[in-house]
């Protein structure tokens, strides 16, 4: 059943009510014949934000977040790139695998949690949006965002566990949306990790784009590496694959490379300092928040489950430090905005955060270390 818009008869009416619904897997297909972006009219961002408040108008408003400024003295001759990254929470492991204890079901009806979800990207309007966990990709995310003017591209886990959720809506994956009138695209690749030599379950996608202002290349990458404690040797594993991977990409660092992911993994893992100590000459942007620009933030996703809290710092944007500069980051939510019964729930989407950067070219591309 489509849920009520309220009076709203704005033509994005039906683009939205087409979302609203559970599709199965065999009408992927269908909802990609239906949808064809390139038979669909552009539509405002402010028109699709306004449909989402009227289904999201019994709900708290969202939370307000603030850019940290860090630009230092470096004059830039461009527009900042927006990058967004984001696990967005699978709807189908929300309902049926995470047992947040703390969030009722309600909060996780995706009739209002898409709208949620959609909000926060309006909101930020990234150039570049990275997410994990998406499993309404052909009958949401694709349809919608394309007439948004966004290029979209979607690599699903091969074995997702969205599968064995009854009513779910195909596999989750990872995907990659960027702006096609800032960026042309010049490269991609469909990733499927390994570890020790044996093909995994988690999937990069790895896409070289020209910014058309600066003519500049440069590499977006998004992943998400294998959860649970104990697998921290296997998410090591899958690290080396993906950044061999880039390197080749690359050219061993000549184009500029942003990663972005939730890597399941604590500043403490391995595979932490294996993006630290690459030759890619990474760092990890969400730490120029802190005092000293060494330390990640204390969390960047925070629930409660039957075994009890996580707050963990899972999720990071990489950037080549040598090639671009950070001049902004997203603030985190406080733990008051999150509130006693953590994430998610009818204030946020996801039980991981949003992170948010803007970059610029370093003013002399030919200086590489």
């Amino acid at each position: 059943a489509v849920c009520s818009m309220g009076n709203s008869t704005s033509r994005l009416y039906s683009v939205l009510a087409k979302t609203l619904s559970s599709g199965a897997v065999s009408q992927h297909q269908d909802c990609l014949e239906q949808l064809d972006s390139a038979h669909l009219d552009p539509i405002d961002p402010k028109d699709l934000l306004e449909e989402c408040q009227i289904v999201l108008q019994k709900r708290p408003p969202r939370f307000q977040r603030n850019f940290v400024n860090l630009k230092k003295n470096t004059a830039s001759n461009h527009r900042p790139i927006r990058v967004m990254q984001w696990n967005i929470l699978a709807q189908a492991l929300g309902e049926g695998k995470d047992n947040f204890v703390q969030c009722p079901m309600e909060a996780l009806k995706w009739e209002e949690r898409k709208c949620l979800i959609l909000e926060e990207i309006l909101a930020y309007k990234p150039d570049i949006l990275c997410l994990q966990e998406v499993d309404h990709y052909f009958d949401t995310f694709e349809p919608l965002l394309s007439r948004l003017g966004y290029q979209c591209t979607f690599f699903p886990k091969p074995w997702s566990p969205c599968l064995d959720v009854e009513h779910n809506n195909g596999p989750d994956g990872c995907a990659i949306f960027f702006l096609k009138e800032r960026f042309e695209l010049i490269n991609s690749a469909n990733i499927r990790l390994t570890a020790m030599k044996l093909k995994t379950n988690q999937v990069a996608i790895a896409q070289t784009l020209k910014c058309h202002e600066t003519g500049r290349l440069f590499c977006i990458a998004v992943t998400h590496l294998k959860a649970r404690t104990g697998w921290e040797r296997f998410r090591s594993a899958q690290g080396c694959d993906l950044l061999q991977n880039l390197k080749n990409i690359t050219q061993g660092a000549k184009i500029p490379l942003i990663v972005c992911g939730d890597f399941n993994a604590e500043p403490t893992e391995e595979v932490y300092r294996e993006f630290s100590n690459s030759s890619l000459n990474l760092n990890s942007a969400y730490k120029l928040l802190s005092p000293d620009g060494q330390s990640e933030p204390p969390y960047t996703t925070w629930k409660i489950r039957p075994s009890g809290e996580c707050r963990h710092t899972l999720d990071y944007i990489w950037y080549s430090q040598h090639a671009l500069n950070v001049n902004s980051a997203l603030g985190l939510l406080t733990e008051e905005q999150i509130g006693p019964n953590r994430l998610p729930s009818f204030n946020y989407p996801s039980d991981h955060l949003s992170l948010v950067c803007d970059f610029s070219f370093n003013q002399d591309p030919d200086r590489l270390l």
